[in-house]
């Protein structure tokens, strides 16, 4: 198994350099590869960013779960990853929805970001958020 970055995702995922297009659809299809959240958290962000593709949200989700469903991808902690993926397809920030799966285990999140607290009670995710305030 081998891990892949990013760029070979968004190759794949965009195709608009059509020979490193060529190349990263053939590499995943001959390797086991794992992908890592935090490239997950990458490619979301290239994907929708205004300095990446500007995708929409709905263009984004579709495309990364067809990466995610090839037969020779693997997900560093799948579960936890599809969970964050639901919440951002529903409107959370990839990011915050990683950290906060990535919290499970603990307490609870801690934060001064009070969009978090308010997709956490929209989304009805069974975590405790504690607000720091001033």
């Amino acid at each position: 198994m081998i891990t892949v970055d990013t760029n070979i995702l968004v190759r794949y995922a965009i195709k608009d350099e059509p020979v490193q297009t060529a190349v990263a659809t053939d590499f995943l299809a001959q390797h086991q590869c794992l992908v890592l959240p935090n490239v997950l958290l990458e490619l979301i962000w290239v994907l929708g960013s205004s300095s990446g593709y500007a995708l929409p949200r709905e263009v984004i989700v579709k495309r990364v779960r067809h990466i995610l469903g090839l037969s020779n991808i693997v997900v560093d902690d799948v579960t936890k990853v599809a969970l964050a993926l639901e919440w951002y397809e529903a409107g959370m920030d990839f990011a915050d929805a990683l950290h906060i799966v990535g919290s499970f285990d603990t307490e609870g999140f801690a934060t001064f970001d009070k969009r978090i607290i308010k997709n956490v009670e929209k989304l009805a995710i069974p975590q405790k958020i504690v607000l720091l305030t001033k």
